[in-house]
């Protein structure tokens, strides 16, 4: 780790109170009915969750980490250390409770414009933290993505999410897709500039160009399942920034008051009890 991002670890910044808000208890079922309901450790899935409704793809903006360290009177770094725990847990439950794709804003392509100290820290504690749960991943079969411009990125990073991308492709587990220094909006550029050399090269006529063709040509086009059912963005906040702005047309949104550090188990079930309780319609009536 760099010495800016050691220095990182030891600012802190001034006190941030927040009330205290209720959580939901979370129950599981005496019986297990399938094998379906049996997570990849024994355990099952909560009692409260349906089984034919759980979404098969949820994104996380995982917003709140600095908030949460004001809120302690912690070094800043301390919440971004909290954050990557968080994470951790939230993998665990996808896998648990047969979630097939998880995609995670771990970096937009505007965090850059951050304090260097900042970024510099977020980039080790990116490569430390890959470092140490790819052998999870491999274990519990868990598929790693990427999405965004990985060449902005530090060398090693670079290198460390090529092996875990390659060491895991062939899992069939969990899909962990990671999107690192990512934009939506370039997504959709990116997408334009593919079909339109196409056309250039005469592989497609303009007349031909529909939302498959878009969709085959986006980033999540590495997932069965590119578009989110369900996202999810924590802290309070009531924003997209840029994540994923093609893919959400349809995907139920969840706005969490919790900071991404103390997001866990019970704030999950909270998200996915909210999303199965609601009619997705997709322009229907009915």
């Amino acid at each position: 780790m760099s010495m800016a991002a050691n220095l990182y670890l030891q600012l802190k910044p001034s006190p941030l109170k927040l009330a205290p808000r209720a959580r939901p208890r979370v129950f599981y079922s005496a019986a297990v009915t399938s094998n379906d309901d049996v997570a990849i450790n024994g355990t099952s899935r909560p009692a409260q969750l349906q089984r034919d409704l759980m979404p098969r793809h949820v994104a996380v903006i995982m917003d709140g980490n600095r908030r949460w360290s004001r809120m302690k009177g912690l070094p800043v770094g301390s919440g971004y250390e909290a954050g990557a725990r968080a994470f951790r847990r939230v993998v665990e439950l996808c896998g648990e409770w047969g979630i097939k794709v998880l995609t995670v804003f771990a970096f937009s392509s505007d965090n850059w414009l951050r304090p260097k100290v900042e970024t510099d820290f977020l980039m080790a504690l990116f490569e430390r933290g890959l470092r140490d749960e790819l052998k999870r991943f491999v274990r519990e079969n868990i598929r790693v993505s990427l999405i965004g411009d990985s060449t902005k990125l530090p060398n090693r990073l670079q290198l460390l999410l090529a092996d875990a991308v390659e060491t895991t492709q062939s899992n069939s587990g969990l899909h962990l897709i990671i999107a690192a220094n990512y934009s939506g909006k370039n997504d959709l550029v990116q997408a334009c500039q593919r079909i339109a050399l196409k056309v250039k090269d005469d592989q497609i006529e303009p007349e031909d160009i529909n939302e498959l063709s878009i969709e085959r040509e986006l980033e999540t086009n590495c997932t069965d399942f590119p578009n989110p059912d369900l996202l999810i963005r924590t802290s309070g906040e009531l924003r997209l920034s840029n994540f994923l702005l093609w893919q959400l047309a349809y995907t139920e949104l969840y706005f969490a008051e919790s900071l991404w550090p103390d997001f866990g188990e019970e704030e999950f079930l909270e998200a996915l009890c909210s999303f199965q309780q609601r009619q997705r319609r997709y322009g229907r009536n009915t």
